[in-house]
């Protein structure tokens, strides 16, 4: 059974353009996902919608959009006033520039589509465009209209189709100096560098997603198959996290010749070592009060 098109409608490039069709190329549906039930039952549970102030169930004829303007106050937009801007869509992937690959931040993508040409009559027109991109290692930036809103969708080959990919727009992200501004620019020696970067050389390889292992969704699922089979669920045993310091040296180094770094326990911050020092001031003022008291 072939698969249902997402969206259709026509790549135009200038005065070229075809019939195609966009898949999503990505897809949650093999994830294990859980349903609230009730315990006693056993039947699942469905979600009702609350007044948060009063507690009433609110009923779907009584169900609105509100933007929160303040905090508890509300405007409600309609859902006429919201279908009288949003965007129709004219199926058409305008395309507006060509930029090269490399100039794309990669935060900025978003979701990923299929682009297949729509029957064979658009079969030339399609292979065209895709392989025009292909001799000029470029990107088409284009516009298309999904689900009432305009997206930039970045296009580029992809084996016999195209690979379509939703930007996101420039409010969507955050600023990176929010979160890097407070880090702080240590002295790093030469030769900390060059360790680092022979450990990376042992490491190199190629990028190859068939390696990734969901190790927890692989849990998950024996977990059911455990529990439907009524065997006993067991709690891993989770391993002990070393608290000691460890030399950064020593530990690049170790790591080179692929063996543990070996814990320096002489180098423990000053407030690990001070509860024992404390203590045994504290042993030594009992016993002089104590030999005052006799």
């Amino acid at each position: 059974m072939a698969p249902r098109a997402y969206w259709k409608g026509t790549l135009k490039l200038s005065l070229v353009s075809c019939p195609v069709v966009l898949y999503p190329a990505s897809t949650s549906l093999e994830k294990t996902r859980f349903h609230m039930i009730n315990r006693e039952t056993g039947n699942r549970l469905k979600q009702q919608m609350i007044d948060a102030e009063t507690g009433d169930v609110v009923e779907s004829d009584q169900k609105g959009r509100g933007y929160e303007l303040k905090k508890g106050q509300y405007v409600e937009i309609e859902k006429e006033e919201l279908e009288a801007v949003q965007i129709e869509s004219n199926h058409t992937i305008e395309i507006d520039s060509f930029v090269p690959s490399d100039e794309i931040d990669k935060r900025y993508y978003n979701h990923p589509y299929y682009v297949a040409p729509d029957g064979k009559a658009a079969v030339d027109a399609f292979a065209v465009i895709r392989d025009a991109m292909k001799d000029e290692e470029r990107v088409a930036l284009a516009r298309i209209v999904l689900t009432n809103r305009e997206h930039v969708i970045a296009i580029e080959p992809l084996g016999k189709g195209l690979l379509g990919t939703t930007l996101r727009y420039p409010y969507e992200l955050r600023d990176e100096e929010d979160y890097f501004d407070g880090i702080k620019t240590p002295k790093i020696t030469k030769d900390m560098i060059e360790l680092a970067g022979h450990i990376l050389h042992t490491k190199a390889a190629h990028f190859d997603p068939s390696k990734f292992k969901d190790e927890y969704e692989d849990a998950l699922k024996a977990l059911v198959r455990r529990k439907a089979s009524g065997k006993p669920i067991k709690a891993a045993e989770r391993e002990e996290k070393p608290d000691n310091v460890i030399n950064l040296m020593d530990a690049l180094k170790a790591s080179l010749k692929g063996k543990p770094a070996a814990k320096r326990r002489a180098h423990a911050p000053a407030s690990r070592r001070a509860p024992a020092r404390r203590t045994a001031k504290k042993a030594h003022r009992s016993a002089a009060r104590h030999r005052k008291a006799g």
